[in-house]
């Protein structure tokens, strides 16, 4: 097994919104599809890497005490962290050292009210 997790999914209150707030902190078009009645907006993965959507139908309800997910910051996170309260969110960790072999993270609420985090290794 090469990764413990292989999909996530955020959910969304407001689709567009939503769509609107992480194609800006990522700096790009998200791709969509309707699957199965839900509404997917794609966030950039590379092929074969672990991927993630931004979610919006039936049981998805955004939550800041669910499950955290770490999205990918890049090289240095504090890009896309950046551009978070811009796009409508708030950051409520500024970027931190976690340790010199881990790296550092940042967590911010989404528009949508969910808490997500950045990690990256600088």
């Amino acid at each position: 097994m090469a990764n413990a997790i292989n999909w996530f999914e955020i959910p969304s209150s407001n689709y567009e919104r939503a769509l609107d707030f992480y194609g800006k902190v990522f700096d790009a078009e998200l791709y969509q599809q309707d699957i199965m009645g839900i509404k997917m907006a794609f966030l950039p993965c590379g092929e074969g890497e672990v991927g993630g959507a931004v979610c919006y139908g039936d049981g998805n309800k955004p939550s800041e005490n669910g499950a955290r997910v770490y999205l990918n910051g890049g090289d240095d996170l504090s890009t896309p962290l950046s551009r978070v309260e811009s796009a409508g969110g708030k950051v409520v960790l500024p970027k931190t050292k976690i340790s010199d072999e881990i790296g550092y993270m940042a967590t911010f609420i989404d528009t949508e009210g969910n808490q997500i985090s950045f990690h990256s290794p600088h």
